[in-house]
């Protein structure tokens, strides 16, 4: 099967670029049928005009509460018939009113080890603690999103990163962002693989 995918971008977007990448290639049976921003200048919006993929920027209206944003957010997605929503640099805490609509198919990226840094900041906050002496090692995971739970849903791979002693913050978050690059395609491979032999008759 090829699993129709929905990608939620806030920011750059370079991990939805990898997404992209593969599925042109014929690395992933997949294809992205819509990107959706909260925000109108998110790069990530270019990236699928790029490649030929609908776009959609569902932003907050002023005074909006968040149940009401997801409810307006989840129709938008579910009119794609997602198989799989993927929330790739997504930069806000979906509610129950999203998520139950898509029970066990909304997958997150999120660039730390479980249990540690969630939320925001989280290869700052690495490299903080590296510079302190208390850690040397961080790293990335791809998670579901069953619940209002930050960074912390079933995991489903993870990928460790080592700080180099003489790393900067830029030279780390180069070698987080590839690692996510690399997780995230080899992760929707084995949900896509899994979602097919479900189906298979």
């Amino acid at each position: 099967m090829t699993a129709r995918l929905v990608v939620l971008v806030s920011g750059n977007g370079s991990n939805l670029q990898a997404v992209l990448d593969a599925c042109a290639r014929g690395g992933l049976d997949a294809e992205v049928v819509s990107v959706v921003s909260n925000r109108v200048d998110a790069f990530g919006l270019q990236r699928a005009a790029r490649a030929k993929v609908r776009t959609v920027v569902c932003e907050p209206q002023p005074g909006e509460e968040r149940a009401a944003y997801d409810e307006r957010l989840g129709r938008l997605v579910a009119r794609a018939n997602p198989d799989l929503v993927v929330l790739a640099g997504w930069m806000r805490l979906l509610s129950l009113t999203f998520l139950q609509r898509f029970p066990g198919r909304v997958v997150n990226l999120h660039p730390a080890l479980p249990g540690t840094y969630p939320g925001t900041r989280a290869v700052e906050r690495a490299f903080a603690d590296a510079q302190a002496g208390t850690c040397a090692t961080t790293g990335v995971m791809v998670h579901l999103v069953p619940d209002e739970g930050v960074d912390d849903g079933p995991v489903l791979a993870t990928a460790e990163v080592a700080i180099l002693p003489d790393d900067t913050l830029d030279s780390l978050s180069a070698r987080i962002h590839a690692a996510e690059h690399l997780l995230l395609v080899d992760t929707l491979r084995t949900l896509i693989k899994e979602l097919a032999d479900v189906r298979r008759p």
